[in-house]
């Protein structure tokens, strides 16, 4: 008797996984290809060199470092970058792509890793780019009031538009973190306007009605919209400079992410 073969069934799966740089490029191909990124860039990008130009023009005398005017749209833009980190993620969740990206890579530590690498380091250079073509636009009106951007003191140009686009990513960093924490897109831009914007303020008057309670006025500080300034270009008298401020700043999206690992990895899609 002729053995009659039988037809196979399954095809097993190849045994090697996703590697972290396809899991980057992976990350990289969703974010750029999506419109909600770019109008997002277009937005910081008006605002930043719009504000700078108009700040500049009004200025009539002189001003300690006019890279303000560059960097003050930052207090605005942070915004923004933490909500373009929140719809990241969140617009996986919503459209249930997420689920594919977990199926590609079941490491899910690797996924809130990947993106928030990408995110990061996007925000950085892009921000990098927006504020060095708001420095180098605004120099000739500068000029002409001889305050005259200083190129030749990074403490004075370089390294604030550094340290400004640090901040920019950070805050696309927590707002990576915060989507991966909540799933829900205006769960978490709401956490995110209220971490940024409705805090200070509400810890601020509380400050003022409650002034024997130190404590609230501390707390304050360590904010980050309260950081990100010092951060970026520091007062005098400051408690912290610029290193240590940015420091502490960082310590908020860190916090984000890692609980944003801990849920994840935990937890069904």
């Amino acid at each position: 008797m002729t053995a009659i073969q039988a037809r196979a069934t399954h095809i097993s799966a190849p045994a090697g996984r996703l590697s972290f740089f396809r899991q980057l490029r992976s990350e990289y191909l969703k974010l750029t290809t999506v419109r909600g990124t770019w109008w997002s860039i277009g937005i910081v990008a008006v605002i930043t060199i719009a504000i700078a130009f108009a700040v500049t023009s009004a200025i009539s005398g002189p001003v300690e470092n006019i890279m303000m005017a560059v960097l003050m749209p930052v207090q605005f833009t942070m915004l923004i970058a933490a909500i373009l980190g929140v719809i990241s993620v969140t617009g996986e969740y919503s459209t249930g792509m997420i689920r594919s990206t977990f199926t590609a890579d079941p490491v899910r530590g690797a996924v809130v890793a990947a993106k928030a690498t990408v995110l990061g380091v996007f925000m950085f250079v892009v921000s990098l780019i927006i504020f060095s073509v708001a420095a180098i636009g605004i120099s000739p009106i500068a000029a002409s009031k001889d305050m005259a951007v200083d190129w030749a003191d990074p403490s004075q140009t370089i390294l604030p538009i550094i340290s400004a686009s640090a901040v920019m990513a950070l805050f696309a960093l927590l707002g990576v973190g915060l989507g991966f924490l909540l799933r829900s897109g205006a769960g978490a831009i709401a956490v995110t306007v209220g971490i940024v914007f409705i805090l200070p303020t509400v810890l601020g008057l509380l400050g003022m009605w409650l002034s024997d309670l130190t404590w609230i006025s501390d707390l304050a500080k360590y904010l980050p919209a309260s950081l990100a300034p010092n951060a970026i270009l520091p007062s005098e008298g400051a408690e912290m400079n610029a290193a240590q401020s940015l420091g502490v700043l960082a310590a908020w999206p860190a916090a984000a992410l890692l609980g944003a690992w801990a849920v994840v990895r935990g937890r069904d899609v």
